[in-house]
């Protein structure tokens, strides 16, 4: 996950402001529409680049570390959800893994800028999502590819979207990306281009990072952090009404103890990453999300050390449990 390097710039923000009553009365016409379904999903992101792993290099997770996160991750926490990134260099084997332990799984065909690379995990994602129906459940092309890279790979988002409906895959198939690229970067928030071809929305929404980049919302607290999850949430659902909208990553850094970013815009700090904090964020979100029996993952399973400049020195701290043996997680985050 390479965070928010796109996110909301200051100047982009405050020009959208301005967009007035008119479009604020248009959304108000449009009450959240996201389905209240009996099995709304808890679920956890989950990624086995763990330790000194990077998926940009070196060697990739083997078939026994996976099953050994995952029976950590199914002992510790409770989890029978996941969310996994990527289908190609031995990660496919997630969902053998996953059905033998009865483990649901989002599945996202990982998309960036090497169209031959994604064409070979379009091809693999269309092989999965036909080999476990029953065990993948959703699909996603790509997490945050405009967040990374602007619209220039739209094209690739596309081409994905239409190579799984086209091949005759059963389960509903989104592109994940954050909040503001869901709002078509404009507040209030208004529907992009690809919500007439998704099936679902999936959204990323970090208040952590908000603190950081938004000139629209420069703090939000870790005690107030899950209405800030919720109230994302009721807006992209009536920018689409009749999709189902699922926030595809939410959580809170656990570490550095005590530390924290300062906002571009107001230049003032706001909270701070804490293992404290970390469980508030959770839980209260958890919470918040049963009370609509509204789904959610949270991010993430395992911290991961690999992480890039961009998250600073945040990056590694984002595990409910750690990145290192014996790979010990947080207990009672779930809302049961």
């Amino acid at each position: 996950m390479k965070h928010f390097l796109l996110l909301i710039t200051v100047s982009i923000l405050v020009m959208n402001c301005q967009t007035g009553s008119a479009g604020q009365k248009a959304a108000a016409l449009h009450p959240s529409t996201q389905n209240s379904k009996k099995d709304a999903l808890q679920c956890a992101a989950f990624s086995p680049y763990v330790g000194k792993l990077s998926p940009d290099y070196g060697a990739h997770p083997s078939p026994e570390l996976i099953d050994e996160l995952l029976d950590k991750l199914v002992k510790e926490t409770g989890f029978r959800c996941i969310m996994t990134y990527g289908v190609l260099n031995g990660l496919d084997y997630t969902f053998a893994a996953a059905e033998a332990r009865h483990i649901k799984v989002i599945a996202i065909v990982w998309l960036d800028n090497d169209a031959a690379v994604n064409s070979q995990s379009i091809a693999k994602g269309i092989e999965v999502a036909k080999a476990f129906p029953k065990t993948i459940i959703k699909l996603s092309c790509g997490s945050e590819v405009r967040t990374r890279h602007g619209y220039a790979f739209d094209g690739e988002i596309m081409r994905c979207i239409d190579s799984l409906h086209k091949a005759g895959v059963t389960q509903p198939v989104t592109t994940i990306d954050i909040w503001w690229e869901w709002c078509n970067r404009t507040y209030p928030c208004q529907p992009n281009s690809f919500g007439k071809s998704v099936d679902w929305i999936g959204t990323n929404i970090f208040p952590w990072w908000d603190n950081k980049y938004s000139g629209i919302f420069p703090c939000t607290p870790a005690k107030k952090a899950a209405d800030f999850h919720i109230a994302r949430l009721k807006d992209i659902g009536r920018a689409y009404p009749g999709k189902e909208v699922i926030v595809t990553e939410f959580g809170w850094p656990n570490g550095p103890e005590g530390k924290g970013e300062i906002n571009k815009t107001t230049g003032r700090p706001c909270d701070v990453a804490s293992r404290k904090n970390q469980a508030l964020v959770v839980r209260n979100t958890f919470k918040k999300l049963a009370e609509k029996n509204w789904s959610g993952v949270v991010f993430e399973a395992f911290s991961e050390s690999w992480k890039p400049n961009d998250e600073g020195d945040f990056g590694k701290y984002w595990g409910i449990c750690q990145g290192n043996p014996p790979y010990a997680c947080a207990k009672g985050l779930r809302r049961n």
